[in-house]
């Protein structure tokens, strides 16, 4: 099983017309506007801050969907994408509906981006998180997008439960130019701190001290940020295992100066002007005690371009026997 951010999945229609009308700015950030063509009717379009939003272009799906056809999963843990009937169509036309089971749930996003996991074991309960709030922010949602928990059955007896999942993409690092760096980066973690602080006190809950479940996704910042610690602390209720330290890659990363980490252990890299590029671990797979026991090995698709190949994140996954 694994983790791959599809980076923005989307099915926009991209029309050509007149704009005849554009309605304010909403709270949410959201423009509505209408396009006018020679029908006499009007499609009403959702743009994001003043922008279109765009399809994934083609050709980028048909590299995202070769890189999950070659990894060959049973069960997958995805961010970004836009909705289910997206999803749906992905899986079918591009996947060959290699993936029966599909479990996306609408969260917090104003740009759209939504959780889902594609399994084919068979599925049963399916639980949004994204109303959860934080103590001290008890008036706001505290997922940027959700928690998104999936009960996985044993497709060898489905009225037995095999595992739970629980996938995650935590609050961004993108800072605002428009606003002061140093403060928006404070803020970021702030909240990057508390999703966690949640999650932790969720996966608590609903699950046992010798339970099986995966916490995973893109975790936006790397295993040992101070952001994420309370994942890493043991606790009589939770004790989680970060499985991709040592991860074996499926090509040999491109030449770059400086070089990625000898270990693998990345599957982001953010190259800002006139700087160093960084390799970092932002995709993340942790295990529950009672799966570091049957963790047989972990992987990493490695791009063939800095920039990246259909995404600008590399999937990764672990084989587990059960």
């Amino acid at each position: 099983m694994g983790t791959f951010n599809l980076n923005n999945l989307f099915s926009r229609f991209n029309f050509h017309a007149e704009i005849s009308d554009v309605h304010p700015v909403g709270a949410d950030g959201q423009l509505t506007s209408s396009y006018a063509f020679d029908d006499p009717e009007k499609v009403r379009i959702r743009t994001y801050k003043g922008k279109l939003v765009k399809g994934k272009d083609p050709e980028a799906q048909k590299v995202i969907a070769r890189r999950i056809g070659e990894m060959d999963l049973d069960i997958l843990a995805v961010q970004e994408v836009e909705d289910i009937d997206t999803l749906r169509f992905f899986v079918t036309q591009h996947l060959g509906s290699a993936y029966p089971h599909l479990s996306l749930i609408e969260g917090n996003d104003p740009r759209l981006i939504d959780l889902a996991v594609l399994s084919k074991f068979p599925v049963g309960a399916v639980t949004s998180w994204q109303h959860a709030v934080h103590p001290d922010v008890p008036g706001e949602r505290i997922f940027s997008r959700d928690l998104l928990e999936v009960h996985i059955l044993d497709p060898r007896d489905p009225d037995q439960h095999l595992l739970t999942v629980f996938n995650n993409h935590l609050k961004s690092q993108f800072v605002d130019p428009a606003t002061d760096r140093e403060e928006g980066k404070r803020l970021a973690d702030e909240r990057r701190t508390r999703q966690v602080d949640t999650i932790v006190r969720i996966v608590g809950e609903r699950t046992r001290p010798d339970g099986s479940y995966v916490v995973l996704g893109d975790m936006n910042d790397t295993p040992d940020a101070p952001t994420l610690a309370k994942l890493a602390e043991p606790t009589h209720q939770l004790t989680l295992t970060e499985a991709l330290a040592h991860p074996e890659e499926t090509r040999q990363p491109k030449p770059d100066n400086p070089p990625p980490p000898a270990s693998g252990s990345w599957t982001h890299r953010f190259k800002e002007a006139g700087q160093p590029a960084k390799y970092e671990l932002f995709d993340q797979i942790w295990l529950s005690k009672s799966l570091t026991t049957r963790h047989k090995g972990s992987h990493i698709d490695r791009r063939t371009r800095h920039s990246g190949d259909g995404s600008d994140h590399d999937p990764a996954w672990v084989v587990l026997d059960l």
